[in-house]
């Protein structure tokens, strides 16, 4: 199965000491250059700066339809438009994002997705982790991540706990 992610799974996976989640479930992830940009050289992303070149299962790729990124830019930042159009480009079963614009975006374009907070979901119900939870709260106070109440109780619920 061909992944592809935008930075936000990576960057707040490897915050929380996590990132190997997306291996374990995925095996492989592409990432467009754009994202490997923005994990490595774009401000103090922590962590991840480290790890994105370390692992051998995160693969960078050049998209090659630059008029689709441009077109994407519109309305979606680079790193975003890059994933989409690498998305496309490569065939991908899956799209690792969360930002909800992107998701807008994929979403008209006919892509499967899912964020951050449903690959833990996945993680919890394929049993790679024994809970969502510490990982939830950690996001929320490691990575600085925001989610809502009540979205971060239909996390737990539709996870189990």
């Amino acid at each position: 199965m061909i992944v592809v992610s935008n930075t936000s799974p990576i960057v707040n996976l490897t915050a929380v000491g996590q990132l190997d989640l997306l291996q374990q479930i995925y095996e492989k992830v592409l990432i467009p250059q754009a994202v490997c940009r923005e994990i490595t050289v774009v401000g103090d992303r922590g962590p991840a700066v480290t790890e994105v070149h370390t692992p051998e299962w995160i693969e960078s790729k050049q998209v090659t339809d630059r008029a689709l990124v441009t077109a994407l830019q519109t309305e979606i930042d680079e790193g975003e438009a890059e994933a989409i159009a690498l998305a496309i480009e490569m065939g991908a079963a899956l799209l690792l994002l969360d930002e909800r614009r992107g998701r807008i975006v994929a979403s008209h374009l006919g892509l499967r997705f899912i964020g951050l907070l449903g690959v833990l979901i996945e993680a919890k119900h394929k049993g790679y982790i024994p809970a969502a939870k510490p990982i939830l709260d950690d996001l929320v106070v490691k990575a600085g991540f925001w989610m809502s109440q009540q979205l971060y109780a239909r996390v737990l619920q539709t996870a189990g706990e």
